[in-house]
């Protein structure tokens, strides 16, 4: 087994560190990012994906040769490129080329299928999509008469299909302003169609530089994520390399075996988990590898509380919560160092948040209601949905971005997350946090994974439901459950139904999709308390 290194902060001369110089506007678009860090030392390892290699200048390269290839196919300052593609080099060829042009970046999920990705070609107004072949049967149900699309170009194992069509120079990168789009990103559309979040160029630069804060990276630092680059999280991982001389290393997706040998061999010195992720790892038999890589730090939003110290005291290293969205930036966040209580932290400095109730009012201290955001910055949050002014009216009203969480502050100033509001149950009355349930379900030993939704009820209200996954080499007991709810959870909370899975459904940047659970709902493998005849009341 390998020592763990101690923290790496060099002292010689490295590549420009922007993330306390973002002033000036012409650091807040991508193409003067990469031009800067290139000229500064241009040799430095800035991105390992796949089989590509590429130092700062390299980068930059990479960005003025795609923007031509871009420009020769008459793609314009301000076209939508519509980009589906896996973690990959082509996913950031055609990402920098888009900026560097002047173009809009559309990445969309890999997963969009049918009605969604249908939707997202038409709003965005794409004439240019790259896609992997791997993906094309995709294209076979779309309406290809109703969209801008013009052009497709196509990733095989080779790589990208389309090559620039003659020489000469690369171009100059566009003349941009901070707050030129620079990309749409779409949310999942789990309560109606897909939103696509206009993401200025200032906007993910603020995005980087604020995550890398929060995590205090310095430069030369190694980040690994294997987080989709299709979202914001993975992509803005990028920014944070390049805002602090960092190198980022993109693995292909999230694997529980695969990943503690990846930050061995990668060196990584931060790595960026999600919430469901944690119970996994946890639930794994101890390793080799579980003290043998040099991780300082991990970025772990949304992991319950109870999981931070196993975490810690198994694999040596902190989890950082915290809060954030494509709409808005990281605005909450908990400190290095600090005891996990379940909030999510503390609003970071340059964001202002406010919690309401129906009216828009501000909820007293200890009262659940949503969370409203606003920046101090320009450009900091998104500028709105893409071609739905009715939607950015609606979540932007009162000049505040409405979250749609459900949120308390706490006496002391936290931030704690009770549940999104769409997520919120009604039984006889009562309204019912979804998120309580399943922290309550999560401190059993025998449960690796929860999730808690509505099925209808003959009631005409709901019915609570658990989907529950079993902890390695455990099995659940359902009246068990029930018992030790009954002493933790209101009586009307207590789950009616449950069904044991192997697995929760997931979207491919590991959230829950609550929507497929609760189409599914009561099968003939359900456990029923009120068939097996246990009361809780």
């Amino acid at each position: 087994m390998r020592p763990r290194a101690s923290r790496r902060r060099p002292s010689e001369p490295g590549a420009a560190v922007l993330i306390d110089d973002l002033k000036p506007a012409a650091h807040r678009v991508l193409p003067r990012l990469l031009q800067t860090q290139a000229a500064h030392d241009g040799d430095r390892p800035f991105i390992e994906i796949g089989e590509a290699r590429w130092s700062f200048a390299e980068a930059a390269a990479v960005a003025a040769a795609s923007a031509r290839m871009l420009d020769e196919a008459d793609v314009k300052p301000g076209d939508r490129v519509a980009l589906m593609v896996s973690n990959r080099a082509e996913f950031l060829t055609v990402f920098f080329g888009c900026a560097w042009l002047g173009a809009v970046v559309v990445p969309i999920n890999t997963a969009s299928r049918g009605a969604q990705l249908q939707h997202i070609l038409e709003n965005c107004g794409a004439r240019l999509m790259v896609i992997e072949e791997a993906f094309a049967e995709c294209l076979e149900t779309l309406d290809r008469d109703v969209l801008a699309l013009e052009d497709i170009w196509w990733i095989g194992e080779a790589g990208l299909a389309a090559t620039p069509t003659h020489g000469g120079g690369e171009p100059a990168p566009a003349d941009l302003k901070p707050g030129d789009l620079a990309a749409i990103i779409y949310t999942s559309g789990t309560t109606g169609p897909s939103k696509g979040v206009c993401c200025s160029h200032a906007h993910l630069v603020w995005w980087g530089a604020n995550t890398a804060r929060i995590l205090d990276l310095s430069e030369g630092e190694r980040l690994y994520t294997t987080l989709p680059l299709f979202h914001v999280n993975a992509l803005n991982t990028v920014y944070q390399a390049l805002l602090t001389g960092s190198t980022v290393i993109v693995g292909r997706k999230f694997s529980a075996s695969g990943l503690w040998p990846a930050l061995v061999e990668n060196r990584a010195s931060v790595t960026y988990l999600l919430g469901a992720m944690v119970p996994i790892l946890l639930s794994r038999p101890e390793g080799e590898y579980d003290r043998a890589h040099h991780v300082r730090l991990a970025l772990g939003p949304g992991v319950p509380a109870r999981f931070h110290e196993p975490f810690r005291k198994r694999f040596g290293f902190e989890l950082i919560e915290g809060y954030g969205s494509t709409e808005t930036n990281f605005v909450i966040a908990s400190r290095p160092g600090e005891a996990p209580t379940g909030a999510m932290g503390h609003v970071r400095e340059g964001f202002d948040a406010r919690i309401v109730d129906e009216n828009d009012d501000e909820c007293a201290a200890g009262q659940a209601g949503e969370l409203l955001l606003r920046a101090d910055e320009p450009y900091a949050f998104s500028s709105g949905y893409f071609a739905m002014p009715e939607k950015t009216v609606e979540a932007w009203r009162n000049l505040w971005f409405h979250t749609g969480d459900r949120v308390v502050r706490e006496t002391d100033g936290s931030l704690r997350f009770v549940d999104r509001m769409k997520d919120a149950i009604r039984r006889r009355g009562e309204n019912i946090s979804s998120y309580e349930v399943e922290q309550v379900l999560l401190a059993l030993p025998m449960v690796a994974a929860a999730a808690v939704f509505p099925v209808p009820s003959d009631m005409a209200e709901d019915e609570v439901m658990a989907a529950l996954v079993p902890a390695a080499d455990a099995k659940i007991d359902a009246a068990e459950v029930i018992a030790f709810c009954k002493a933790r959870l209101s009586y009307f909370a207590i789950p009616r139904f449950i069904d044991i899975v192997e697995a929760l459904p997931t979207t491919e940047n590991g959230k829950v999709r609550k929507v497929a659970l609760r189409e599914r709902g009561v099968t003939d493998a359900t456990w029923d308390r009120e068939a097996a005849g246990i009361p809780v009341r």
